[in-house]
């Protein structure tokens, strides 16, 4: 199991950056939340297998086609999701 924060920085507000967040992983099987932050960044919680995990965060680098990510920052996460929750949410 792989858990990640990731922040991602640009023009990600008002273009559907969330709604798309949640339909890609859900496609991809990964778990967590994603909400829109005061500085106008995007933050996402997600956990799940590795490789669903890599291939979030390589969608989430360049995100929906209205928006415009020019910086993404990536964390290890400590688990945020009570044990055996599959679901991923828009906060």
């Amino acid at each position: 199991m792989k858990r990640v924060r990731v922040v991602v920085h640009g023009d990600v507000q008002g273009v559907g950056f969330r709604a798309a967040t949640l339909y890609e992983a859900r496609q991809l099987g990964v778990s967590g939340w994603v909400r829109n932050l005061r500085d106008g960044s995007v933050e996402a919680y997600a956990e799940g297998e590795p490789a669903a995990i890599d291939r979030l965060i390589t969608w989430l680098r360049r995100g929906p086609s209205l928006s415009r990510v020019t910086s993404i920052d990536i964390h290890d996460a400590p688990p945020d999701q009570p044990a055996g929750v599959m679901d991923f949410v828009i906060r």
